[in-house]
Order: structure tokens, then sequence, then C-alpha cells
């Protein structure tokens, strides 16, 4: 029997891959979103996340049409829903206002883990973010205390997107220590959708100073909905933080070369695979079992010649 999954932002860059993908390994999921994904696996429903009242009201109520001929549930039983997939938020700055963007995605955190919450529900992932650890939105050149980057590293960022995210984190921690609900938060890199490949990443290749402010780092979307599958299906964690990348980096430069070009002084903690993300997924693989399928090098021919 599969989970029902209350999937926020399933219309998004990332979430219109991740929700249609839940639904195909036989979960059911609900697409709260501004906007519908029209999608045949995933039901849609209209929800302004930084209305209180909406987000409740959304995830108590009923999930799909076919629970008419269900016995009707009790109050007292809760919400119908198993988990909380949370995605939605302005995505980026210079999308909206700076106050707008972090007003925005810190009350949709909020709302959205009140409700659960309080509902009974026992399972939230929410999407965080690489702009946590300042390098990403940071004015001029950012650089990590150290590499591989991980869950660990400081978080100090300087925009209200990256702000809104590391307080988002904070709200979910206060939440678990509340209820003692499993809540995992996924600092995902920079989404990249497959056909992006051909589109976008011959510059990188030719130019990997074009990747600086993401550590050279992406996650492609069908290794973000496993990942997000290995969320919801671990179980007893507690509250915890996971970076979320593929296994290399968005550049056919080596690890080596971009330390001595980007990273000069900057501590090297251990030592990497020739061609290893400076964003590690150490923590996603020991702890949740993830294991990143895909390369831009099955879509794209690497500029050195090499398989």
């Amino acid at each position: 029997m599969g989970m029902r999954i209350f999937f926020t932002g399933g219309s998004g860059k990332a979430g219109h891959h991740v929700a249609p993908y839940l639904a195909s390994q036989g979960h059911q999921v609900t697409n709260a979103d501004l906007t519908p994904l029209g999608h045949p696996d995933v039901t849609d429903l209209q929800v302004d996340l930084t209305d209180a009242g909406q987000v409740y009201s959304a995830m108590a109520g009923m999930p799909t049409m076919a629970d008419l001929d269900a016995p009707a549930r009790e109050a007292s039983q809760g919400s119908a829903y198993d988990a909380v997939v949370h995605f939605a938020a302005i995505p980026r700055i210079l999308l909206a206002p700076d106050a707008t963007t972090f007003a925005s995605n810190i009350l949709g955190q909020y709302h959205v883990l009140e409700a659960a919450t309080r509902l009974g529900i026992r399972k939230v992932v929410f999407a965080s973010s690489e702009t946590t650890y300042g390098v990403c939105f940071g004015q001029g050149e950012r650089k990590p205390l150290y590499v591989p980057v991980d869950e660990n590293h400081p978080v100090v960022p300087e925009d209200s997107y990256a702000m809104s995210k590391v307080a988002g984190e904070v709200v979910a921690r206060s939440f678990h220590a509340r209820t003692g609900a499993d809540i995992y938060g996924l600092r995902i890199n920079n989404v990249i959708e497959p056909h992006e490949y051909a589109e976008m990443f011959p510059p990188f290749l030719a130019d990997p100073s074009l990747r600086r402010r993401n550590l050279f780092a992406y996650i492609d979307t069908r290794d973000l909905g496993q990942m997000t599958l290995r969320a919801l299906e671990t179980d007893g964690l507690g509250f915890e933080i996971f970076n979320v990348a593929n296994a290399d980096m968005s550049v056919a430069a080596t690890t080596t070369e971009i330390i001595d070009t980007f990273y000069d002084g900057v501590e090297v903690r251990r030592e990497m695979g020739r061609d290893e993300t400076f964003y590690s997924i150490d923590k996603a693989r020991n702890l949740l079992g993830y294991d990143p399928q895909h390369s831009w090098r099955d879509e794209l021919d690497d500029p050195r010649g090499e398989a």
C-alpha cells in the first residue's frame, strides 16, 4: 500500500518531475500549488501556502474523489495523508522583492509544518538549498571554508532567499523538538532537467568559472526524485539535513584543477576523486542509501575525450 503524500510546489521546476515520479512508485500524490500540474497521476489542489487556514484545510481534507466511497473519518483521526513533501517557494532572488521572497517562503514553511504536525503527520521532507552556505548568492566572490562542503559547514547567507531557507531549517528543527516527528531537510543543489544538458552544459565545460557559485555541482531531477523517495522511506532519524547533488561535478575540469584555480588556500579535508562533487553527499549515501544514477557525461561528450 503506497503512501498518501501532500506535495507542495509540484508544478515547479523540481516538483513537476518529482511529484509524478513518486506517483509512479505507487504513491498517491496531491499537488498543493497555485498552478495546476495537470498530470494524470497527480491530484491538483489550489492552495495559497501563505494562508494558514488554506493550508490546514487542504491537509485535513479528502485527498481524492475516490475517498467519497471510503468510510468517513472522525475528526480525531487527523489527516488522511501519511507524509508531506514541501517544495513550494519563490525559488531564488530577483523574482520578487527581497522582503516578499523572505516572507512568502518562511510563512509557507511555518504553515506547512504547523498543519502537518498538528494533524499527526509523522514524516515531512522539505526543500532547503545550496544557497544556505552563502556562496551562491553572496556579493562578490565567496569561497567555502573547506571542501568538500558537508552539512556541518557554517550557513551564513547574505541574500533573502537563502536567509529564508536557513530560517526554515530552524523552524523545522523546532517542530521536530515539539513533536518528535521525522523532519528531513534537503539542501538541494542547482536543479537540472535532462533536456538542459545539451542547452546549458557546453559553456560550463568550456569555462568552469561559470559554476563557481554552485560549488561546481548540480542535481539531476531524476536523482532528486530518488533522494526524495529515500527520505520518505527512511524512518526514525528525527531532524536531519542532507546535501543533495550528483556524484560528479558539472564541469570537465578535474578536482585538482578546480582546487588549484578556484580554491587556493581553502582547506581540503580529505582526498577526493578526480571528478567528485565538492558538494558532499556522503551523509545522504550513508543514512538514506542515496545512490545517484545520472551524469551530464551520459548526455554529452566529455571534452577531455574520455568516456
